[in-house]
């Protein structure tokens, strides 16, 4: 299996900035992950230090314990503060609450970029590189509702999301989905607030394999008859569907999600998963390394997407079972794009 090479990666940065001079005096930039065992931010870690060694600037990289270590992220960001770090890339656990740290960079001289998850607000941050998490939601629900065709009408739904804290990535992508389902949305910034009857319920899962397990057994105890499961990302997609096997429904139950790492895009390939809307994280943490040895040089600050409050690094959907009307590539293709 290949991933993307770098070069080919680094390339579409230069469609939003200049190419960046290697530096003489030292930089230094920090990367701050949710964590260190996800396979989308190893990858991400990964292309940073690649990009940080052709720069030839020194990468600090900081990840929290878990996914939703706030305190920890916050530590990260005083220890780049003191160092006087060029500028800092973080995936934030606490979207909200996270702020003020990043104020205090900001108030400091450092260019501030969320990778993946935008803070909240989002222009807290000096600019975001990121997956349109919205549309990578409403990629897998249009094929989820298109798959199921009329019987789409009767589905029994189970929603696999992040966190309590709803942070920004798992409400779009969560809202993503029900709007390509065809679901009304009440307040699209909060998860768990529609009221159509499809929906039998949400779980959180950490975004990891095993509370993706547990959560599909709490929402199988409240309706076995679920036919539909969304998960938050693929480690929660592989969990769910261990719980599912282990119910003998497995074969009733269509799972799509969203991250495009190796694992899931086999998972794609076997089965287990219907759809899955792939990610970037390598371009994210490329350019963002990039951006801030731009802004020591130069002070640009990166520009975002045309129409968009971000920098959309892109989304393509992966099935074997294509719909009309949904542009999507197979899992064989997506093997030799993914990543982890």
């Amino acid at each position: 299996m290949k991933s993307l090479s770098l070069t080919t990666l680094t390339a579409a940065a230069t469609l939003c900035m200049t190419a960046v001079p290697a530096m003489s005096q030292e930089i230094i930039v920090g990367l701050i992950t949710k964590t260190d065992t996800n396979p989308f931010f190893v990858m991400m870690r990964n292309g940073a230090e690649a990009i940080a060694e052709d720069l030839g600037v020194e990468l600090r990289s900081f990840a929290g314990a878990y996914d939703g270590d706030n305190e920890a992220q916050i530590e990260a960001i005083e220890s780049l503060i003191a160092a006087e770090a060029a500028g800092i890339l973080i995936t934030p656990s606490d979207t909200a609450g996270i702020v003020p740290s990043v104020e205090r960079a900001r108030e400091a001289g450092l260019l501030v970029i969320a990778l993946d998850t935008p803070l909240d607000p989002i222009d807290a941050a000096d600019a975001t590189f990121a997956t349109d998490n919205f549309q990578a939601g409403l990629l897998i629900g249009q094929w989820a509702a298109a798959t199921l065709g009329d019987e789409a009408a009767n589905a029994r739904i189970g929603m696999l999301d992040l966190s309590e804290a709803q942070v920004t990535v798992d409400v779009l992508r969560d809202q993503g989905f029900m709007q390509g389902f065809g679901i009304d949305v009440n307040d699209p910034n909060v998860i768990g607030d529609e009221d159509d009857p499809r929906i039998v319920g949400h779980d959180i899962t950490g975004g990891a394999e095993e509370g993706g397990r547990t959560a599909m057994e709490n929402l199988l105890q409240r309706d076995p008859s679920i036919n539909v499961v969304y998960t938050i990302n693929e480690p929660a997609a592989a969990g769910a569907y261990e719980a599912l096997n282990s119910f003998g429904l497995a074969d009733q139950v269509l799972i799509v999600s969203v991250d495009g790492g190796c694992p899931g895009v086999q998972n794609v390939a076997e089965g287990i998963i219907g759809a899955t809307s792939m990610q970037f994280p390598l371009l994210m943490a490329s350019m963002g390394v990039e951006a801030v040895v731009e802004h020591a040089n130069n002070g640009t600050v990166p520009a975002n997407t045309e129409g968009l409050d971000f920098f959309n690094t892109g989304v393509v959907l992966v099935t074997d079972q294509p719909v009309d009307g949904i542009d999507s590539i197979t899992s064989a293709e997506g093997l030799e794009r993914c990543w982890g």
